[in-house]
């Protein structure tokens, strides 16, 4: 079993070890199979097929299988190697460490909002993207978005979150205005659709207000942060289990469309049951 550290607890060779084998699986062609994958999987309320790994129930195990793909990747190339998280309620500035020349790299430019500092920036020849929403060929960020400013979720708003004591509800959607998953996921209704997780990609900005968003490594970092928020829910709420708990009723205009606890997620053919806890596999360092 190995352990998820915070980003800011890294030491420099950590931070240097963890980019180098980012930038091996870039180098390999596998990345692009991730941004793919996660472009293919973001479906919202309003396209037809599957809601797998968004604006649905599944969002949390999804994502968990989702990053531990990823992490085995980077394992293959230096098996010491695993994603870190980003504590978006602490290190909540332009700032923090994070974006350091040395780790992520800094914010945008003004003119194109292109990242021209650290390992992913465009001009040091390890980071095009090929596979983005536009045609943009670099790594975009905005953060804080200064022309229209927006802050990163506070420790009250993901208590907010954690406070809830049911999972989900019908109609198990974007549109729920109750429940731990669509409240950590961040469509309650009230703040332009952006709380919590959903806030963090409109405050970086960039390649992360796209579906295409592991385009920019903070994706594996910010998503690793969701993944212990679900697992200090699941042992703050432990009668509380993922919803629906059966696959929806022949009359229910979901079924099909939302995968309840037995059914399997694609493209891995796993069922959430099987991703509910990750004892054996990696711990957080809290």
């Amino acid at each position: 079993m190995y352990t998820r550290k915070n980003q800011r607890d890294l030491t420099a060779a950590e931070k240097k070890s963890f980019v180098a084998a980012v930038l091996a699986v870039k180098r390999s062609g596998e990345y692009e199979d991730f941004v793919r994958l996660h472009d293919q999987y973001n479906v919202s309320d309003q396209q037809d097929g599957p809601r797998a790994g968004h604006m649905a129930p599944s969002f949390l195990p999804w994502h968990r299988r989702f990053l531990l793909e990823f992490e085995r990747a980077l394992q293959r190339v230096d098996p010491k190697v695993t994603v870190p998280y980003w504590d978006w309620t602490a290190d909540n500035t332009p700032a923090a460490g994070l974006w350091a020349e040395d780790f992520l790299g800094g914010t945008g430019r003004a003119r194109d909002q292109q990242v021209t500092t650290g390992p992913f920036a465009h001009k040091e020849g390890n980071w095009t993207i090929r596979n983005g929403v536009t045609t943009g060929k670099f790594l975009t960020r905005d953060l804080g978005r200064p022309s229209a400013p927006v802050s990163l979720p506070s420790r009250t708003e993901v208590a907010s979150a954690l406070d809830e004591t049911a999972y989900d509800a019908e109609p198990w959607d974007s549109t729920v205005t109750t429940g731990f998953r669509n409240r950590l996921e961040g469509w309650i209704t009230g703040d332009a659709r952006g709380r919590n997780h959903n806030r963090v990609h409109r405050w970086v900005g960039g390649a992360m207000l796209s579906t295409a968003s592991p385009n920019d490594p903070v994706f594996w970092l910010h998503h690793s942060f969701v993944d212990l928020l679900w697992d200090r829910w699941q042992r703050a709420h432990p009668a509380s289990g993922y919803l629906p708990a059966r696959r929806l009723g022949a009359g229910d205009p979901q079924r099909g469309r939302v995968i309840s606890l037995e059914e399997p997620l694609p493209p891995w053919n796993v069922k959430p049951s099987e991703l509910l806890g990750h004892s054996g596999l990696y711990r957080y360092a809290e």
